[in-house]
């Protein structure tokens, strides 16, 4: 794959994450959810730090939310820059296509979720009551590097009381699935996937006897 699909790929993915999340902050309250079929709802929620909702202050007491949230979108910010570079490299080398494919769709999940983190802040009010305006006259719920991410897809695939005749875990309630995201981490989560489950062909060596062609071609004797 080259570099220009897969800029146009993260394109791709960018807009229907950022176009969802803007919908759904511009048309929900927050906890607002709407049941589209009995194993999938819309649910608006905001995350505020990592992922499954864990702020950097909740292992770090002596560090305020505030602090937190900053070092968490300025860390953010810091790995999508790395992921970047090693983007633009593998493309260059004409690595695996699986491997570039993975690496973009990363990339784009990344910093769909940083500009939340960066800007949702500034442009959009407070969703806890009303609905939120975009750029509202007052200002937005929070400065720059503070806003929160918009999650909203949710499979509750199964919720009950498993039975009693179950080893160690009979007569419990049990929910699966619970989480609640967005399609920027579908798209961090299907490329971090592929990597593990494809990792010999997107990581696969170039033959030596490739590589001394390729070294005798550039430096003819």
């Amino acid at each position: 794959m080259s570099l220009k699909k897969a800029i146009l790929l993260i394109v791709v993915i960018l807009l229907i994450d950022q176009i969802s999340k803007i919908y759904i902050k511009t048309n929900f309250v927050l906890n607002e959810d709407l049941a589209v079929f009995s194993w999938f709802k819309i649910a608006f929620v905001e995350n505020d730090g990592m992922a499954w909702g864990t702020k950097l202050s909740d292992v770090f007491s002596f560090i305020s939310d505030r602090s937190a949230k900053l070092i968490l979108t300025l860390f953010r910010i810091v790995a999508v820059t790395g992921i970047a570079y090693w983007l633009v490299n593998v493309a260059k080398q004409k690595r695996p296509k699986i491997l570039v494919f993975a690496i973009a769709i990363i990339f784009a999940g990344a910093l769909g979720n940083i500009i939340d983190s960066v800007f949702y802040g500034v442009l959009f009010s407070d969703s806890a009551f009303e609905i939120a305006q975009f750029l509202p006259e007052e200002g937005g719920y929070a400065g720059v590097f503070h806003g929160k991410v918009v999650d909203m897809l949710h499979f509750p695939i199964y919720s009950g009381v498993l039975p009693e005749w179950l080893p160690f875990f009979g007569g419990s309630y049990f929910s699966f699935f619970d989480p609640v995201f967005n399609v920027a981490d579908v798209a961090i989560s299907t490329g971090i996937g592929i990597l593990i489950v494809f990792n010999k062909k997107a990581f696969k060596e170039y033959p030596k006897t490739e590589t001394l062609d390729l070294e005798s071609h550039n430096n003819p004797i």
